[in-house]
């Protein structure tokens, strides 16, 4: 089995034209000869490849209405039971939970083969009756900008090719959620969504990765936090002292021995973003 590979591959560009998905496949781009998805249940989604099959797909171009699969007659190609949130179904909702990047290509509108389009974040997902009305799942897609560059740190094969460009390691976001089950450090909340077994948080940086601060990508600089405190502590409503201790809210940050913090970032964050918010 290939590896999975969950951001760019090395030597393929946004915009490189494939001839059909053999091409697609031998170029590590999509890991499925036939299925639209590439990926597992418990690792997510490194793939789609949006080819005009289901009826209730919308492309918009930075943003994707993305239909899931499974439900169809392979005959006729119509939806003729409801699709289960289940292979790769499941697999696009873990990239919703870990915040996984997956590739995304299209099928060429203006004649035969195939177009990578770049890396897209799974901004949501939920269920409904499609037009055949059966029970569809469906995945709102956002492009991430060109000058993010996405990668998996512990893949043997990969070499870090990036040249300023700012490098976000996704397997951090899902070690971090990991540690501390989902629940966020601030308030203690595990936020369970509808399915069985799905959980959400957000991975917060304490000193941000981008322009002007320059933060670096590391555990150490990372928070698991639910939304609202995710977006309180990023406009610097809520601080870190070094002792734990919160400022704009009572309570101790909840910590995991596994989880070493970087006191300097804390600092940087209480003199820099919560002191000029």
């Amino acid at each position: 089995m290939k590896e999975r590979i969950f951001g760019e591959i090395e030597g393929v560009q946004e915009g490189d034209e494939f001839r059909n998905r053999r091409e697609l496949y031998e170029n590590k781009i999509h890991n499925h000869l036939r299925a639209g998805i590439s990926g597992s249940e418990r690792e997510g989604a490194d793939s789609i490849v949006i080819s005009g099959g289901y009826k209730e797909d919308e492309d918009y171009g930075d943003i994707i209405i993305y239909t899931g699969q499974g439900g169809r007659d392979e005959n006729t190609q119509n939806q003729v039971i409801d699709q289960e949130l289940k292979r790769g179904n499941l697999a696009l909702v873990r990239n919703f939970q870990y915040d996984l990047p997956v590739r995304v290509t299209r099928a060429n509108r203006v004649g035969t083969g195939y177009v990578y389009s770049g890396l897209y974040l799974v901004l949501k997902y939920w269920s409904q009756k499609g037009i055949s009305g059966y029970r569809i799942w469906r995945y709102k897609l956002q492009k991430i900008p060109s000058n993010i560059t996405y990668y998996k740190k512990d893949s043997p094969n990969r070499k870090e090719v990036v040249v300023n460009k700012i490098i976000r390691d996704s397997s951090l976001a899902r070690k971090i959620k990991e540690i501390y089950n989902f629940k966020c450090q601030i308030c203690g909340t595990i936020l369970k969504l509808k399915e069985e077994d799905i959980y959400y948080a957000e991975a917060a940086h304490i000193k941000p990765l981008g322009e002007p601060h320059n933060g670096p990508d590391m555990i150490e600089n990372m928070l698991c936090l639910c939304p609202n405190h995710h977006v309180l502590f990023d406009n610097g409503a809520i601080s870190i002292n070094s002792d734990f201790s919160l400022n704009g809210i009572e309570g101790k940050k909840i910590i995991n021995t596994k989880h070493k913090i970087s006191t300097d970032t804390i600092n940087y964050h209480r003199e820099n973003i919560a002191n000029n918010s």
